[in-house]
């Protein structure tokens, strides 16, 4: 699968299985709307609109480059209302939160408490790991675990996890799970393949990364990110909300739209427990932290440079490092970037150039349109990428 596939599949929650809607009238009309912080761009604007175009509900932007900083926003913030998202806004950023999991766990090797290549079992005995899965394996999904949250087989046979998708996840969606518990499930079926012989985008290894962080550290995952990145970033608009379901502050809202017997229905999805994907998809945050954070860490600021090389190496068909996806621009050149979406209603997006000099971020919501967002969100993702690194 293409970087860009992967991120439209992680914006609609299709780590897991996900079953398209139907195309059908669109019953709710969507105004646009859109602000601007700094000197007008247009082709920015469009960019965004684009992303309403292909059928969600709101978008807010971010992009810093050589002009300055530039935020807007289109679409809505709440279906009925003609207000536009807030442009510095929480959202929940899904997989983009394993960017953050993985610059803690390479932390913790540049101060020699964990081995890149050594046993997570060495640390965590409990579940009975394989002792060749190492931590560089979790944090570049070739540890072969089984995905909690459901696989798709190559011949296409489908094994389903826990539910994070349709009806079973809606009515599921404020269920308390504990790291542990998803471990315990992921290691009850089957691996996919021997540790380190293949490539398998899978939360469980994210998770077993956080519950290494917290084994090592001997403080919450929540502390460690807050210790060690949220508070010397000054990132005030990011938490780790463990069974906290609301989005605190302002905030778009997000939908979800499933299939009830023989019936569509919209259900408003801005709260949720995503414990279900602890160290893995769990985080809140916004457009301005995101590109805090993500700057920091392309300058060197956050892990040394040998280890920040080590996460830039794209690895395998997914073209997955550790922690970040690289992508060759059509312009030519490289960005890394990891995107995220959560179970339903929620994306975001995580750019920037190899020096931190240039970022765009992103948080998207779902409206009520039968679309489906692995489908319909490529081209209009391509699209900003393009308007950004490309100046097209």
């Amino acid at each position: 699968m293409g970087t860009v596939a992967l991120a439209a599949a992680l914006l609609a929650g299709a780590t897991t299985p996900a079953t398209a809607a139907p195309a059908a009238p669109d019953t709710a009309a969507t105004p646009t709307a859109a602000t601007a912080e700094t000197a007008d761009r247009p082709e920015l604007q469009r960019a965004a609109q684009a992303v309403i175009d292909a059928g969600f509900g709101g978008v807010q932007l971010r992009v810093r480059d050589e002009r300055g900083e530039w935020t807007g926003s289109a679409g809505v913030r709440k279906l009925g209302s003609p207000a536009p998202p807030p442009n510095d806004g929480r959202f929940w950023v899904g997989s983009s939160t394993k960017t953050v999991t993985a610059t803690v766990v390479l932390q913790l090797v540049a101060e020699g408490r964990v081995g890149l290549d050594a046993p997570v079992a060495d640390h965590l005995p409990e579940p009975g790991l394989d002792r060749r899965i190492t931590p560089r394996m979790l944090l570049q999904h070739t540890s072969g675990l089984f995905s909690y949250t459901g696989e798709v087989y190559d011949d296409g046979t489908v094994v389903p996890g826990i539910p994070a998708t349709g009806k079973a996840w809606v009515e599921n969606r404020f269920h308390r799970y504990e790291p542990a518990e998803l471990v315990r499930f992921a290691l009850a079926r089957p691996a996919r393949f021997e540790p380190g012989t293949g490539q398998n985008y899978s939360n469980t290894n994210y998770t077993l990364a956080q519950l290494l962080v917290e084994r090592v550290t001997g403080h919450s995952f929540a502390d460690e990110v807050e210790r060690r990145i949220l508070r010397p970033l000054g990132m005030r608009g990011t938490g780790v909300p463990g069974h906290r379901s609301t989005l605190p502050g302002p905030h778009a809202h997000g939908y979800y739209r499933y299939q009830d017997g023989g019936e569509w229905k919209v259900v408003d999805v801005s709260r949720q427990n995503l414990s279900l994907l602890a160290g893995a998809g769990d985080m809140y945050s916004t457009t301005r932290d995101l590109q805090t954070f993500f700057s920091a860490l392309m300058a060197g600021r956050l892990v040394p440079a040998p280890l920040l090389a080590e996460m830039r190496t794209p690895h395998g068909h997914l073209g997955y490092g550790l922690g970040l996806f690289a992508q060759e621009l059509p312009c030519g050149g490289t960005v890394y970037h990891h995107n995220g979406g959560a179970p339903g209603g929620y994306g975001s997006l995580m750019y920037s150039s190899p020096d931190g000099r240039t970022t765009m971020t992103a948080g998207v919501t779902t409206g009520d349109a039968p679309i489906d967002p692995a489908a319909a969100f490529p081209k209009a993702l391509a699209g900003l990428v393009e308007t950004v690194f490309c100046g097209r």
